[in-house]
């Protein structure tokens, strides 16, 4: 036996008046797992702030630094860093882009302390060695030696 005209007519327009409603059911359920999955993975405001002055930390530290050797490595290492926080914070890896983020801060504060320390030693050489200069020449031109 066959169904009637209709019987499948009706079956029809039951189907096709709740598509819809399903659809949209569907849809609401959809996006509500969406926004609660990304609220549980998604990096806290925090953790986006301390990257980015870990990152103005680092461009201090490079025009601290400049072309001195005094603390290139270190810059170099908190380069490394500042790319790793960068790249766990694209990850959503909030535990990972902060540790990475501290690294690269205190890296750029240890290059920025070398190269201040590099200077000072410098201008301290120079300052001595303009003392012994001062004391050479004055034993020259002295009139009492001994």
């Amino acid at each position: 036996m066959s169904p009637s005209p209709d019987a499948f007519r009706n079956i029809c327009s039951r189907l096709t008046a709740t598509a819809p409603a399903r659809k949209g059911a569907a849809l609401v359920v959809g996006m509500s797992m969406l926004v609660a999955v990304g609220a549980c993975s998604s990096v806290s405001a925090l953790t986006k702030e301390r990257v980015a002055q870990s990152d103005t930390s680092f461009q201090q530290a490079q025009q601290a630094v400049g072309r001195s050797e005094a603390g290139a490595m270190e810059l170099q290492q908190a380069r490394e860093k500042l790319n790793e926080a960068k790249a766990a914070l694209a990850k959503d890896r909030q535990q990972e882009a902060e540790r990475a983020a501290a690294q690269a801060h205190l890296y750029s504060e240890l290059a920025i302390a070398k190269s201040q320390s590099a200077s000072a030693r410098k201008a301290a050489d120079e300052v001595l060695a303009s003392v012994e200069t001062l004391r050479l020449e004055a034993q020259r031109t002295s009139p009492t030696q001994r």
